[in-house]
């Protein structure tokens, strides 16, 4: 494998979608040049951060270490409002099983059924973050705001997609194609700010 960037994820949607969103904002950059924490075979190190920023930095640093090439990561999830900002950082584990999408997006609405509609705001926020294998880093981060509906509609994206419409939009994340979603959501805008960070590095 001749990669000469690292994404710190062992989830297959996810390097899709940072993939979509850097090739075209780093300048000759082509998916062989791109390899995940699974294809290099990276373990996945314990993500205790208090924080999207320092769970996204703890995945990074340990890929760049282990592999000695820049990597990039990130850590997301679902603030609600009402809820003083969780899931949060437990977003992947808010059932109590790390990616356990449908009991995750259940547990959600079980506990926002009684919450009326103008009090179910919401945001999808990232921290995306580069670590180059010298110790340098570069953190960026992105928020889509919005509500959330009280039962999934779309089949597209994945995690809390289905339950989520963000601010002006008229469909959920999960009805949205790539191409759309990629340009209003979180991880969309926090990749696209480290985007000139990444062509730095590779020299793009």
């Amino acid at each position: 494998m001749t990669a000469r960037l690292a994404i710190a994820t062992h989830n297959a949607h996810k390097v899709g979608e940072i993939w979509a969103i850097l090739a075209p904002a780093v300048p000759g950059l082509t998916r062989e040049d791109v390899a995940s924490a699974k294809e290099l075979g990276a373990p996945s190190p314990v993500e205790d951060g208090t924080s999207f920023a320092e769970n996204a930095l703890i995945k990074a640093r340990a890929l760049a270490a282990s592999t000695g090439l820049p990597a990039i990561a990130d850590d997301s999830g679902i603030a609600v409002d009402v809820m003083g900002g969780a899931p949060g950082i437990f977003s992947a584990l808010w059932s109590g099983r790390h990616g356990a999408d449908q009991e995750n997006l259940d547990l959600l609405l079980a506990q926002m059924a009684d919450i009326p509609d103008e009090h179910r705001a919401a945001s999808f926020v990232c921290a995306a973050v580069l670590v180059m294998p010298d110790g340098r880093e570069v953190v960026c981060e992105g928020r889509q705001p919005g509500r959330l509906l009280r039962a999934p509609q779309g089949d597209h994206g994945f995690g809390y997609d289905p339950i989520f419409v963000g601010e002006g939009q008229t469909l959920s994340n999960a009805e949205l194609d790539a191409d759309a979603k990629n340009a209003v959501s979180h991880r969309g805008a926090a990749f696209r700010a480290l985007a000139p960070e990444v062509a730095k590095v590779l020299g793009s």
